[in-house]
């Protein structure tokens, strides 16, 4: 029985990745949607980019590199929830030819969501991964978030993995 009454996390993650800015800066962003429409209480979201790097014996690693997030805390995680990486001088996405380069070294981005389930008070777990070819650039997430008319916001699912495309002067600079 225990099995089959464990939760499970019913987390959905965007299919793809979008570089865009936030206030002027530019921003590595991911999607999240909390499908069962719960509350997920304490949730935390890590980011890591796994790089192959060559050790001095020869032998090649993937090692990883926590990427900093604006908000990896998140006290209620009930809707949807945008994760975003500054991209400045500390970033491993900031200057010219920055994609190609983490191209060329086979990086990944995983991702890591745990939080609390408050219907169940159990603890959840959800996942995604990206490569930098699902990283779209010069784009942002289309709005899925409405708000009816009592004022209950609720979240089009059909929307969720639609991305558009910058007009040329929102683009950012990544340099």
């Amino acid at each position: 029985f225990a099995r089959f009454a464990k939760p499970t996390a019913r987390i959905v993650f965007s299919d793809k990745a979008v570089i865009g800015p936030r206030d002027g800066v530019p921003h590595l962003m991911f999607r999240m949607a909390n499908f069962r429409r719960n509350r997920i209480a304490e949730a935390t979201l890590h980011a890591l980019l796994l790089v192959n790097e060559k050790t001095a014996e020869g032998d090649v690693l993937g090692r990883p590199h926590p990427l900093a997030l604006v908000l990896s805390p998140n006290c209620l995680f009930s809707h949807s929830w945008t994760a975003l990486h500054p991209i400045n001088e500390q970033s491993p996405f900031f200057g010219e030819g920055a994609m190609e380069r983490l191209r060329e070294r086979g990086v990944e981005i995983y991702l890591a969501l745990t939080g609390v389930d408050e219907t169940l008070a159990q603890t959840i777990h959800a996942r995604a991964r990206y490569t930098v070819d699902d990283i779209v650039p010069n784009a942002r997430f289309a709005d899925i978030v409405r708000a009816k008319p009592d004022g209950t916001r609720v979240i089009d699912y059909e929307r969720f993995q639609v991305i558009e495309p910058l007009r040329r002067v929102d683009a950012p600079r990544t340099e």
